[in-house]
């Protein structure tokens, strides 16, 4: 290896390095201002409406396409609601091809015997996906305000008269809560994702609204004012989260969105791995669309600059998987690199500042923000085991989240993939030969193994020219993708 090629080889490291760095301090800011929001205010109390109150009318959309193990159990859980019946109406928004469309029939006709105001709407072509249905069902809805569950969502009993009570500031356009987890305790690739989203749902919803930043409404559990989606445009389909496109361009209309930290809406997770990567690709290459979209408006808007700045970055989030990858695979020829220029791994210390705020981060939304009922000692036990399983499968991601990263920018389009739920509630559940699983395995799940033997073979490198610099770190990856590997190979002959 020349010197020169040394040199672009360490200088492509450091650049990843660089980014994934800015990324992990701007987490950290959240992490500041999330803190100093309890330091002010204290526990977040919540306002709540009572029945005899002047209620609003509002309408409860439920998005579903071949949902047949979970619709009939978010029908039973929807009409559950502790709301007057005249004041709220039912709409089951079914694009099914499968038996979901008679089990959401049969549904609506037992309700409707109970005196409830419930419908079902049935779209053959699907045109426009989750927006499709949704913007199509405004056309029916005759709430002042709109309720949005996935299926897989079981919405708590006093969901409307606790969110609905914040529309009484007109400012505000959309309600959200927080994502709970009814089968986190599955298996290692539950427990693992919900770590992840209980830091989006604490440090970064929460951190983003006290520090006057626009965060986003996460597609369910959530409730919009009628009025701000006309006001922002409306649903539309070009990018494959609907969701944050419509947040931001509310936001940017001066629309604001009230989080509540504290109010949980229990939802499934999923509970395989190439269901987990059909979730992934679609959030992360409808991120980097929506950044594609968004970012010219943002920076042509009136905000501050550092609103500008946090935009930019929650925009561009899912871009931190393409840099973790490239910092990956470079890591290895950086390891004889630095050999051949004579310099030591010594220089990067100071990146070691990257990892200690993902720490503090991860450590305040799973341990400190207290959302499991459980001791200190066992969830910080929890989480120093957990971790840096979650970091493996993390970088273990990065290739495939790469892919649907280059594909948002370049604007490749494809079509809206659910990701499929089966009723896991407990460890008793299984989805073993369940329709809905992966008809043919990911392409990048070859590629996923071959880097697994790529990292075993920079952890050998290293011992072989006694350098353990990054032994462990080359571990963590050759874990992350092999376990990738063999899990969604294992998952799909489940089929």
């Amino acid at each position: 290896m020349s010197s020169i090629v040394a040199y672009i080889i360490l200088g492509i490291y450091i650049t990843a390095l660089t980014y994934i760095m800015v990324y992990c301090l701007l987490q950290l800011n959240l992490l500041y201002h999330y803190k100093r929001y309890y330091w002010k205010n204290g526990k977040q109390e919540y306002k709540k409406a009572k029945k005899t109150d002047a209620l609003p009318f509002v309408t409860i959309q439920l998005p579903v396409f071949n949902e047949m193990y979970v619709v009939e159990r978010l029908v039973d859980q929807i009409v559950k609601v502790d709301y007057p019946k005249d004041r709220f109406e039912i709409h089951i928004l079914d694009d099914s091809t499968d038996e979901t469309v008679e089990i959401s029939k049969r549904k609506v006709a037992e309700y409707k015997t109970q005196g409830f105001n419930i419908d079902f709407f049935h779209r053959v072509d699907r045109k426009g996906f989750k927006a499709g249905a949704l913007k199509e069902g405004m056309q029916h809805a005759k709430g002042e305000f709109i309720a949005i569950f996935d299926a897989d969502f079981l919405p708590r009993p006093d969901f409307l008269l606790t969110t609905v009570p914040y529309f009484a500031d007109e400012k505000v356009g959309v309600v959200q809560t927080r994502w709970e987890h009814i089968n986190r305790d599955y298996s290692m690739l539950t427990r693992l994702q919900a770590m992840q989203l209980n830091v989006h749902f604490t440090v970064e919803q929460l951190g983003r609204n006290a520090s006057n930043n626009f965060l986003q409404f996460n597609g369910t559990a959530g409730v919009w004012r009628r009025a701000t989606i006309d006001d922002a445009g409306g649903w539309e389909a070009d990018t494959l989260t609907e969701d944050l496109d419509l947040s931001y361009r509310a936001q940017l209309k001066g629309w604001q969105i009230k989080y509540l930290e504290k109010f949980g809406s229990p939802a499934e997770l999923p509970a395989e791995m190439n269901g987990l990567k059909s979730q992934q690709f679609r959030w992360m290459k409808g991120g980097a669309e929506n950044a594609r979209k968004l970012l010219p408006t943002v920076w042509k808007s009136d905000l501050g600059f550092w609103q500008k700045v946090h935009s930019s970055v929650h925009l561009l989030s899912s871009s931190v998987f393409l840099f973790v990858f490239v910092m990956g695979v470079f890591s290895v020829p950086a390891l004889f690199a630095l050999k051949v220029v004579g310099m030591s791994a010594g220089i990067f210390k100071y990146f070691f500042i990257s990892l200690l705020s993902v720490i503090a981060v991860y450590y305040v939304a799973n341990v400190q923000a207290e959302l499991e009922k459980q001791s200190y000692i066992k969830m910080l036990f929890k989480f120093i085991f957990l971790f840096p399983l979650f970091l493996a499968l993390s970088m273990g991601l990065s290739l495939h989240n790469t892919v649907a990263v280059i594909q948002g920018y370049i604007g490749k389009k494809s079509p809206f993939i659910r990701t499929p739920k089966f009723n896991i509630q407990n460890i008793k559940d299984s989805f073993k030969k369940q329709n809905y699983l992966a008809k043919k395995l990911p392409w990048t799940t070859v590629f996923e193994g071959l880097l697994a033997v790529y990292f075993l073979f920079g952890m050998l490198g290293g011992l072989y020219i006694e350098d353990l610099s990054f032994v462990i770190f080359h571990g963590m990856l050759m874990i992350g993708f092999g376990s990738i590997c063999f899990y969604s190979i294992r998952h799909y002959y489940l089929r």
